[in-house]
């Protein structure tokens, strides 16, 4: 039976503002951030237990103190009161770890584990090549340098992480993370394959879109204009009719502009069971079409929890 809160529900059940402070906040510590923010607005008593440290304790990681150790910056660079006040930093203040390798922050929303590997972490097929790859500093990125595709026709990243890094009983997505030169091609026409799964198994490739134009694309059966006698008959025959997607482009994934002005595309989906400690590999390749590409500035792969 419902009953209303700071209202007795009749027979002696009381008010539920009269209950303990302490006991509130245990209650609170079982819900989710954003629940304990809402129902800090129910009373005083409400509102004190949702501003405690032992309830904002149960919000973050069991092992974010051992996060914060691991800072590039030392821990003493992350100075914050209380454990609510440390809990939003961690949400809005992404910081680097693991020697700038890495980046950590939490989902606002339920606190889990987000990472974001540096494209620098990553393994880049020729990436040490400077006829293919440059590394450049970007003011707009987070990390350092970036690495800029110059031109290659052998498009392949990949990156790992430990499952037991990130939260469990979480259903994980991992994001290629990146933008565009002006002088970008190789992409605009031809699709990549992203994978998300346990190292050194089977992993089931999606298929993914590169061009930040490939969704409008795909909406309107937009197809490109061919040049050529041969090509202008077959429009003829076709009778000017834009041919249909391919089937497996039906889960295709498109890119998607960021709050932060980068673009992203999800890669992939992964489980994480809770005492699953094996290593998770991501990957992005084109490599089947063999021609050649170049324009996209690489920023890293993220790993967060997947909406929905």
């Amino acid at each position: 039976m419902a009953v209303e809160i700071g209202r007795s529900s009749g027979g002696g059940g009381g008010d539920i503002c009269h209950l303990p402070e302490g006991c509130i906040a245990n209650v609170l510590s079982l819900t989710s951030p954003r629940d304990a923010s809402r129902l800090s607005v129910v009373g005083t008593v409400f509102r004190s237990a949702a501003e405690s440290d032992a309830v904002w304790d149960r919000f973050l990681p069991s092992d974010y103190r051992d996060i914060i150790s691991r800072s590039s910056d030392g821990p003493e660079s992350i100075n914050v009161g209380s454990k609510k006040e440390l809990y939003l930093y961690l949400c809005d203040h992404p910081f680097f770890i693991d020697g700038g390798t890495k980046s950590f922050s939490l989902e606002k929303h339920s606190g889990k584990k987000c990472y974001m590997l540096a494209a620098r972490s990553l393994a880049i097929i020729w990436a040490d090549t400077p006829r293919y790859w440059r590394w450049i500093p970007l003011p707009e990125s987070r990390f350092p340098e970036v690495a800029e595709l110059l031109d290659v026709c052998w498009f392949d990243i990949s990156g790992k992480i430990n499952t037991s890094m990130l939260s469990p009983d979480t259903n994980y997505a991992a994001y290629f993370v990146f933008t565009t030169k002006s002088r970008t091609y190789g992409f605009d026409h031809q699709s990549a394959e992203g994978a998300v799964g346990i190292s050194g198994h089977e992993r089931k490739p999606q298929t993914v879109f590169l061009d930040p134009e490939a969704a409008r694309r795909h909406m309107y059966q937009i197809v490109p204009r061919r040049s050529g006698l041969l090509s202008q008959m077959a429009d003829m025959l076709r009778g000017g009719v834009n041919p249909p997607p391919p089937e497996n482009d039906a889960q295709a994934r498109y890119p998607q502009q960021r709050s932060d002005g980068w673009i992203e595309v999800e890669l992939g989906e992964f489980f994480v069971k809770r005492g699953q400690d094996v290593e998770l590999e991501i990957s992005l390749t084109e490599v089947k079409e063999g021609n050649w590409k170049s324009g996209l500035v690489v920023e890293g792969i993220e790993i967060r929890p997947k909406e929905g």
